[in-house]
């Protein structure tokens, strides 16, 4: 996938709130990565792949991509910020040993080391392995690209609403 439409449009979002909320002058990436974190923590949720004291299952597929573009958001976010950009997602793959709960861990690591070093190079690390764990819940690219234009049409009904 070509994920130049949608930074556009995430930077569209960022601005509408930005302006709506007057945060011109607030620096946000602290409140970002905190955000993609919370928003991992809160799909890992959803799957429960780490929940080995239960035998309730995860949730519906959709909620659980729901979750997913909601990660996509903070991370698009997360580069438009630095002038960061992620162009193509093309031959993605997981090796097969690696566990949803390990790609989580992975993908937890990830961000920190962006937080701590926010080189390019860690940005794009950072976006491979959330694709990763995306490619792990098997979610096509169209997958993500249909649910990413639907919650951005949610977020910005939430602004109009005052959210």
């Amino acid at each position: 996938m070509d994920w130049t439409t949608l930074f556009s449009m995430q930077e569209t979002l960022d601005k509408h709130i930005i302006d709506n909320h007057q945060l011109q002058q607030k620096d946000l990436m602290e409140e970002k990565y905190l955000a993609l974190l919370v928003e991992l923590g809160e799909l890992a949720n959803e799957t429960r792949c780490f929940k080995f004291w239960s035998t309730k299952p995860a949730s519906a597929r959709k909620k659980i991509l729901e979750e997913y573009v909601d990660g996509v958001h903070f991370i698009l976010s997360l580069g438009i910020e630095k002038g960061y950009q992620f162009a193509k997602d093309s031959a993605l793959m997981t090796p097969e040993e690696v566990t949803l709960t390990e790609q989580f861990n992975n993908v937890f690591q990830a961000i920190i080391k962006f937080r701590a070093v926010s080189t390019q190079e860690n940005y794009h690390k950072l976006f491979r392995q959330f694709l990763q764990l995306g490619h792990l819940l098997d979610f096509s690219s169209d997958d993500i690209y249909q649910a990413y234009i639907d919650k951005n049409e949610v977020n910005f009904a939430r602004q109009a609403d005052g959210y």
